[in-house]
This record gives structure tokens, C-alpha cells and sequence, in this order.
């Protein structure tokens, strides 16, 4: 999953965006208001962590020109503990939730997982497809009860499939949701990815939609795939 995040703290910006990077996310990092709504609008993000105090131009308004333009990606803003008023404008002007600073990291990832899932329709910290069950708290999957061990980026790449499972999703798409703006992306290791993630899962859950990508579901549910 790719986050933007639009916080003018160099040393806060840090300490995220490494909890992000850590917790398996791939970060873009602006570090004002005209550099955030221009990625906002030009990259496809899974979703925003919005510093309402951004310089050059404030969150409310970059959050309004997206909601204008708009933009559905899940918004989270970040606002002065004391300042409630903050907190209904950020609402008001198209967030879908709000971190109070200080905040707890784990606060901020719960609530950005739960963004993420539901914006693409699920409601559990588990997303299930068939026998696999996938855990977006700690970054597990599982088999029929056994634990499959995936690499950081073929987990990154197998939960993209699991939160859009029954959506054909192009390598294109695959890569821009797995790697941060500034990786050498390359579409052609989606493929070597994909192929290995099969072998470990060891059921035919990935299907291949020829000529158009990848569409993940339940093998019960299966048809038209190659």
C-alpha cells in the first residue's frame, strides 16, 4: 500500500514515514501544501496523512481543492490536541478521520489500516478469500490454518490483491501501490512476484487475466482466468 504523507516537521516526517516504511508501506513524503495537492492529484495514493498547519498552502484548503477535484482517496489529518475546531473544519472539509498530536504511532497505523480497508469494502482487520486469511494488524498470512511466510514486497503485493480481490488489477497498477515515487519501478518483477507468492500459497488463488493483469479469488469463485 503507498501513503502520502504532507507533514512540515522534518523530525516528525521521519519518524512516520520509518514506522510506515517498517510497517510494510510505501511513502512519499511532501513537505508543504502545494507539493502535497499536486502529488495528491497526480499519483495514486491508498491513502493521505494530512498536517492541517502545512506551509505555502494549509491542509483545509489543499483537502478542499482534492474534494473539489474529486479526489475519493481516504484522507487522515493530523490537528492540535486543543484545537476542535480544527477537527470539524478538516471533517467538514472531506477527512475521514483525524490523530491528535502527540499521538501514539500504533493509534496512527490502526486508524490508517482501517481507512485502507475500508475504502476497498472490508471491515475487519481480517480479510479472508477462500481458505486464505489475511491479517492487516501484523502482516500474516495464512493457509488453511498454516502459516505462509512472505517477503515484505510479495506481502505488499499479495494485500493489494487481497483488499481488491475480485478487481482485474494491472502490473502498472501493481507497481505504483508497491513502490514509493522515487524506486526504480520496474513492471516486470510483478511477474517473478506473483509467481513466487503462488508457489508459497500452493493454491490457485492468483489468476492471470490475459493481456489485462492479475485477479485474485476464492478458487471456488474462479472463471475466464488463464
Amino acid at each position: 500500500m503507498r501513503v502520502l504523507l504532507a507533514e512540515d516537521d522534518p523530525d516528525l516526517a521521519q519518524q512516520v514515514a520509518e514506522v510506515l516504511e517498517q510497517s510494510g508501506y510505501a511513502v512519499d513524503r511532501a513537505p508543504d501544501g502545494e507539493e502535497a495537492r499536486f502529488l495528491g492529484e497526480t499519483e495514486p495514493y491508498d491513502a493521505i496523512i494530512l498536517d492541517l498547519g502545512l506551509p505555502v498552502v494549509d491542509g483545509i484548503s489543499v483537502l478542499r481543492a482534492w474534494r473539489e477535484a474529486e479526489l475519493k482517496t481516504p484522507v487522515l489529518i493530523l490537528t492540535a490536541r486543543d484545537s476542535w475546531s480544527e477537527k470539524v473544519a478538516g471533517l467538514d472539509a472531506g477527512a475521514d478521520d483525524y490523530v491528535t498530536k502527540p499521538f501514539e504511532m500504533e493509534e496512527l497505523l490502526a486508524r490508517l489500516r482501517a481507512l485502507i480497508r475500508r475504502a476497498a469494502g472490508h471491515v475487519s482487520a481480517e480479510i479472508i478469500c477462500g481458505p486464505v486469511r489475511l491479517d492487516t494488524r501484523n502482516a500474516r498470512v495464512w493457509v488453511a490454518g498454516e502459516p505462509v511466510r512472505l517477503t515484505a514486497l510479495e506481502f505488499k503485493l499479495f494485500s493489494y490483491l487481497m483488499h481488491h480481490q475480485g478487481e482485474v488489477i494491472s502490473r502498472t497498477e501493481l507497481t505504483e501501490h508497491i513502490y514509493d515515487q522515487d524506486f526504480d519501478r520496474d513492471s516486470n518483477t510483478i511477474e517473478v512476484f506473483v509467481n513466487r507468492i503462488r508457489k508459497k500459497l500452493g493454491i490457485e488463488i492468483i489468476h492471470t487475466v490475459r493481456g489485462l493483469g492479475y485477479r485474485l479469488e476464492a478458487p471456488e469463485d474462479a472463471s475466464a482466468s488463464g
